[in-house]
């Protein structure tokens, strides 16, 4: 249901514990975005570690083993993993895998042309999540990546002026310098959201074909999405642990 509806959330599940945590191997959680922890994986001392580091791998989008063990935050280092202090008097010791599920970014194509048709193919190898449109109005969410307008001058004010405004943060149109220049003066958005389009979309890689078209688009796509570094929206990381008795691996 999460990823159908394009929420990321991390997948918490014990591993190992030990005496006298109230867990067993196998129980699961679910932490979403806004550090709300459905499921139980430990009680009031592990939730905040798991909540803090769960974000965390939601930001870097990289799997992470959690260690949850008693004492003073002495215990061996572990190569592949992150070992954080149980301040319960109860003591036990946790290992929690946490597995962030991350929806692929989308992009939309506006248009039924070769180029389109070949941007829409090669985004879906990469791993991205494509919207086609051969025209018309954009139904965009709010983490959406991309669009890109190759219709050949069917609707392209329409849809280039839908995704500036919402604030897209790459909008590119398939055009000559002239032709594109000549659109962009005639959107009606802002000066600082007419800057932003992409025109002519992609690299100049002297591509000629379709095929290399689309491949210099997906290099700007990616390109642009690299340089902004942007993590997913998560709400602030708590401290990584409360100190005092609660009830955490002994309940």
């Amino acid at each position: 249901m999460l990823e159908a509806e394009r929420v990321p959330f991390v997948q918490a599940t014990v591993v190992r514990a030990r005496r006298p945590a109230s867990v067993r191997p196998g129980a699961t959680a679910l932490v979403l975005g806004d550090g709300t922890i459905e499921g139980f994986v430990g009680g009031h001392c592990a939730e905040p570690s798991v909540r803090m580091h769960a974000l965390r791998a939601l930001e870097t989008g990289e799997a992470l083993l959690l260690r949850i063990e008693p004492g003073n935050g002495d215990a061996d280092a572990l190569e592949g993993a992150v070992t954080v202090h149980n301040p319960c008097i109860s003591g036990g010791a946790l290992e929690i895998f946490l597995e962030p599920h991350v929806p692929a970014a989308r992009l939309h194509v506006v248009g039924d042309t070769p180029i389109a048709q070949a941007l829409s193919e090669l985004a879906r190898d990469v791993g991205y999540d494509v919207a086609a449109h051969t025209a018309g109005e954009l139904e965009l969410a709010r983490d959406d990546a991309a669009v890109v307008v190759a219709s050949h001058g069917r609707d392209e004010e329409l849809a280039l002026a839908a995704a500036l405004t919402a604030g897209v943060p790459y909008v590119g149109l398939v055009a000559s310098r002239t032709r594109g220049a000549a659109v962009a003066a005639s959107l009606d958005v802002s000066d600082d959201d007419r800057a932003r389009l992409h025109t002519p979309a992609g690299l100049d890689i002297g591509a000629r074909t379709p095929e290399e078209i689309a491949l210099s688009i997906l290099a700007e796509i990616i390109s642009a999405r690299r340089a902004m570094k942007a993590p997913v929206a998560v709400a602030p990381a708590p401290a990584d642990h409360e100190h005092g008795e609660g009830h955490c691996c002994h309940e």
